[in-house]
């Protein structure tokens, strides 16, 4: 047991986990034979499946390289997943030093690896909340320890909605780590959809459900509807690879990443 309070024993790497499968397929080394099998099955269906990995984290520097230059200064980052450079605070504190990250997931390998997160800036701040997206009290409780409720806020859940099932659950969730954030608060979201290739992810759905993981992707409209009430940025929902390209690098290929995704502004 580390100070921390994780155990190897924790990690069971025996069953292939989400994070890890992620990891992989950005080429890290926190993966294990079990995670190397789901991902490999994961692309027999969805063969770009490591580039869309990509680009789902270069649209997460960008929206965050966006809203650090409209003036954010703090973020609440929920489904982090293993640390990857550059991760969320990097970004923004480039651009503003002072910036406060709070970042939040369940996953003991995180906790593991927490404390990569926790190098801020001298005049900034990062913090580390263990806790699942399925506990939205919790996580804005602790959240507070480091972040000013008073001000904005940008919330952040990259990659993640796709791992919560149920037709309203997800929308609950949103709408409870919403409420308290202040007028001109943002949000957030990319979210991967069946729409272009439904039988292919479906097979998808398919591995990581038999795995143990929920996934459940989500249509255009569907996505939509995180954000009832709140003022998209232009260009609205896009695909990932059409959000503000001009403000970062891109991985390109062939075809576009069937990942939606979306930045909005809580009025």
């Amino acid at each position: 047991m580390t100070d921390d309070g994780f155990s190897a024993d924790d990690i069971d790497t025996s069953k292939p986990h989400s994070a890890r499968m992620y990891d992989y397929f950005l080429g890290g080394k926190d993966n294990y034979p079990s995670d190397w099998t789901a991902a490999e099955q994961v692309m027999s269906h969805f063969p770009a499946a490591k580039e869309g990995a990509r680009v789902n984290r270069d649209f997460m520097q960008r929206a965050a390289r966006l809203l650090a230059d409209r003036g954010i200064k703090q973020f609440l980052d929920i489904g982090t997943g293993i640390p990857t450079e550059p991760n969320l605070h990097q970004v923004v504190q480039a651009i503003t030093p002072s910036a406060r990250v709070v970042y939040a997931d369940n996953d003991p390998i995180v906790l593991r690896h927490a404390q990569a997160l926790l190098y801020s800036t001298p005049e900034g701040r990062t913090a580390y909340v263990q806790a699942d997206v399925r506990e939205p009290a919790k996580i804005t409780a602790e959240a507070r320890e480091t972040l000013d409720y008073e001000q904005p806020i940008a919330l952040s859940l990259v990659a993640l909605l796709h791992f919560v099932e149920g037709d309203d659950t997800p929308y609950r969730i949103i709408e409870e780590l919403l409420e308290p954030l202040a007028s001109g608060s943002y949000l957030v979201l990319s979210h991967v959809t069946g729409d272009f290739d439904p039988d292919a992810w479906a097979g998808v759905v398919d591995v990581y459900r038999k795995a143990g993981t929920p996934y459940q992707v989500r249509s255009h409209s569907e996505f939509r509807q995180f954000f009832a009430g709140l003022d998209l940025v232009d260009p609205g929902v896009a695909l990932a690879e059409h959000w503000h390209p001009n403000l970062g690098e891109q991985h390109r290929h062939d075809e576009p990443t069937p990942l939606y995704v979306a930045v909005a502004q809580k009025i």
